[in-house]
């Protein structure tokens, strides 16, 4: 069973940091891309940051500069470092991944997996 479970939100102020966790199970971990998600109420979740299996990162223009994506392969984890935080940054961040889960054939279908969501709240 695949699971990926988030942690390190939190309410900060303006220009404070705050770090997020994505521990993930069920999966060759080393394989597959990562990806962190936002989502504000109304709104439809985008991206915010993501890095490959060779560690390729890409980011949301918003985030450029403040945000960085990790990954420790040793520890099926993924991190999202948010420095410079600003009250648009609020929302419900999500970790992500396309995948083929453990016991899965090797040309078997991969699928879509979703954390649970960690809440981020930035004060002005």
């Amino acid at each position: 069973q695949v699971r990926l479970v988030e942690s390190g939100g939190g309410t900060v102020r303006s220009g404070e940091s705050l770090r997020l966790s994505c521990v993930a199970s069920g999966f060759t971990f080393s394989n597959y891309w990562m990806s962190w998600h936002r989502q504000v109420p109304g709104k439809e979740r985008h991206v915010i940051a993501s890095i490959s299996n060779q560690f390729i990162t890409n980011y949301h223009d918003s985030v450029e500069g403040r945000f960085t994506i990790s990954r420790d392969n040793a520890k099926n984890t993924v991190t999202l470092q948010m420095n410079d935080l600003k009250p648009e940054d609020t929302g419900v961040y999500f970790c992500n991944t396309v995948a083929r889960p453990d016991g899965s054939k090797p040309d078997g279908p991969t699928f879509r997996y979703w954390g649970q969501g960690t809440q981020v709240t930035v004060s002005s």
